[in-house]
This record gives structure tokens, C-alpha cells and sequence, in this order.
């Protein structure tokens, strides 16, 4: 290679470099332990360092490969979802791929899985073997939830209300026999909620995987970066060992 290429190709790297390091992407989450959550219980956090959680663990541990700044914040979940759909080079973990959504994002994952996990209180002699066992107790759930949904349109006895933390307490009072909630985030709700550390998960019977959900008009460039970054981490075995972390 002579000087004049050597210079060439010199100045585009150089170029592409400085390119790189003014890109910035912003990675969003909301409050929902144990997958992300914030280290002093607020429900918001504008810096990396104060963000926690399954999923941000695996998501922390892609940043080392993605050429870019990148920051990432917890905020509510309305908030979060609007900002990702409307600006690029942003992106929300860890969400459903549902069929509504499917079409809004660029996906990338899973990143892990939710447990639809029906749980009840400590001293319950309830015992099921399958969903249909569950048919003649009463249910709590909470408004517009995925799990709550699929009960109630498969007909089962389920007494939804808006505050899921509250689900708890009504297992204790007898106002409820069951809860629907995810497997790992049910005990923390419960802990954190009522008080409640032996809380008894009786059937697990289905799992949702969770996403990395990307801005679909961010530069394609970008998507595939973020892409690779999670593919070097899932194949190094990370995942694996972020998830034991977690109780998994």
C-alpha cells in the first residue's frame, strides 16, 4: 500500500471512529424486580450504576461490545415505550414480542423468560397437577396483565384489580385462593408488598420470553451491532450464569 492509500484509508477509520463515539443510544426499562429495579427503590434512575436486575445484568453486559455512548434509564413503563417507539436509537428491556408489537420494533433476543406461576399463601393446603385444577378456586390478578387475560378468557374464576402488589395481602385475608404472577417477580411483589417471604408457588404452566425491543427506524447498522453484542454474550454463557444469580 503506498502513502497516499495508507493516508486514505487512515482517515477513513479515523472518520468512522469519530462517527462511532458521537452516536448515542439509550437503553429503557421500568421498575419490575427481580428483572429490573432500581437500588434504592425509587421509581426512577437516570444512571447505569443505580440500575439492577436480571435483565439489565445480560443488557450491562452487552455494552462492552456496541461501539457507541450508552446510558440507561428506568422510568414508568407508559413513558418508556412511547419514547422508544418514537425516537431512534432507543431501545426498552425486557418486554413481550407480542403479535400487536411486532410490527413497532426491531427485536432482539430473548434476553430470558417470565413464568406464568399461580402462587398461595404459606400454610394453603392447595395441591394441582394441572391448570385445570385451578378452576374451582378464585384467582387474583390484575387489570390488562397478560396472564390475567389469558384466565379470564379461558373462563376461569379471576378477581382482577389495578394494584398487583396488593394481590398479596388478599391472599393472606382469604380474599383470594390463588395469585397469577411470574415466578421470580411474584416472591419479590410479596416480600416487598406484605411482608411475605415463604410464599408457596403451587403450578407453573407456561413461559413468555422477554426482549430487547429496538427502535425499528434506528440505522440498520446500529440494530445489527446491538444484534451481535447479544449474540457474543448469549454464546459466551453469561446469560446462564446471570440467570443462577437470580434464582433461576
Amino acid at each position: 500500500m503506498n502513502a497516499k492509500h495508507l493516508f486514505l484509508a487512515l482517515t477513513l477509520m479515523s472518520a468512522a471512529l469519530l462517527a462511532n463515539a458521537d452516536t448515542k443510544f439509550t437503553f429503557f426499562t421500568e421498575q419490575f424486580p427481580p428483572y429490573n429495579m432500581t437500588s434504592d427503590g425509587k421509581a426512577f434512575a437516570h444512571k447505569a450504576e443505580k440500575i439492577s436486575g436480571l435483565c439489565t445484568d445480560i443488557v450491562k453486559q452487552m455494552l462492552p461490545h456496541i461501539p457507541y455512548k450508552t446510558q440507561i434509564k428506568l422510568r414508568n413503563w407508559d413513558y418508556s415505550i412511547n419514547k422508544v417507539k418514537q425516537k431512534n436509537n432507543h431501545g426498552l428491556f425486557c418486554t413481550v414480542r407480542s403479535e400487536e408489537r411486532e410490527n413497532s420494533f426491531y427485536w432482539v433476543g430473548p434476553l430470558t423468560e417470565i413464568r406464568w406461576t399461580l402462587f398461595a399463601k404459606p400454610d394453603s393446603k392447595i395441591e394441582l397437577t394441572s391448570l385445570e385444577d385451578a378452576r374451582k378456586y378464585r384467582i387474583g390478578g390484575y387489570n390488562d396483565d397478560v396472564m390475567t387475560l389469558f384466565l379470564q378468557k379461558n373462563n376461569f374464576n379471576v378477581s382482577s384489580i389495578a394494584n398487583d402488589s396488593v394481590n398479596p395481602k388478599r391472599l393472606m385475608l382469604g380474599q383470594i385462593d390463588l395469585w397469577i404472577a411470574d415466578e421470580l417477580s411474584g416472591p419479590y411483589v410479596a416480600s416487598d408488598s406484605a411482608d411475605i417471604d415463604d410464599l408457596k408457588p403451587v403450578l407453573s404452566f407456561k413461559e413468555t420470553p422477554l426482549y430487547l425491543a429496538l427502535n425499528n427506524q434506528t440505522d440498520p447498522k446500529i440494530l445489527k451491532t446491538i444484534h451481535d453484542a447479544f449474540e457474543t454474550v448469549r454464546k459466551s454463557g453469561q446469560i446462564e450464569v446471570i440467570e443462577r444469580t437470580y434464582g433461576r
